[in-house]
């Protein structure tokens, strides 16, 4: 059974929301086991526990929130090189299209680099002209039926290749959705 955590900070509200998507993505896959955790509520275990790891922040000036990345600074640092080789994606919801959170996504997605996760992006458009090539990305909180299929996508192909190569599920591999008509 694969393990996945959905890992997140959020002031106003906006990335929790998007979490509660990207879960719903992650239950979609069968046999896979999630928790749910904000960065409060999160510690090492957690990270430890997880086969992958759908990591949200605010975008604050273009980048994560300080929330996040002091957590992540303060992890013990006995972690590093034990989590090596988990799979991850990132997400952030912005003030506005065009406020950086696709900057926020890359930032995200470079801190689990460096503790050796192996990281990914989704090609699928979930809408005309809508993808989440870094991520997903919102101005906001997710409302409209796009927006809230984007972060579903994210925590559901997270789950899949979670499936694919930590379980050896080649049946989980990915079928790439048409563009909408």
């Amino acid at each position: 059974m694969g393990k996945v955590l959905v890992l997140y900070h959020s002031d106003s509200g906006n990335t929790a929301n998007m979490a509660q998507f990207v879960a719903e993505g992650v239950r979609s896959v069968d046999n896979t086991e999630l928790r749910f955790k904000t960065i409060d509520e999160a510690d090492a275990d957690d990270l430890r526990w997880c086969d992958g790891l759908a990591l949200g922040s605010p975008t604050n000036p273009g980048t994560v929130s300080w929330r996040m990345k002091q957590w992540w600074d303060e992890l013990p640092p006995d972690l590093w090189s034990t989590i090596d080789g988990k799979i991850g994606c990132a997400f952030s919801s912005s003030g506005g299209w065009g406020g950086g959170a696709e900057l926020a996504c890359m930032a995200l997605m470079i801190v689990m680099m460096n503790y050796g996760f192996l990281v990914f992006g989704v090609t699928d458009y979930v809408a005309n002209q809508f993808t989440l090539h870094y991520g997903a990305v919102m101005a906001g909180e997710p409302r409209k039926d796009e927006e809230k299929e984007a972060c579903r996508r994210l925590g559901r192909r997270l789950a899949q290749w979670v499936a694919v190569f930590i379980n050896g599920r080649k049946d989980m591999l990915p079928v790439h959705e048409k563009l909408p008509e």
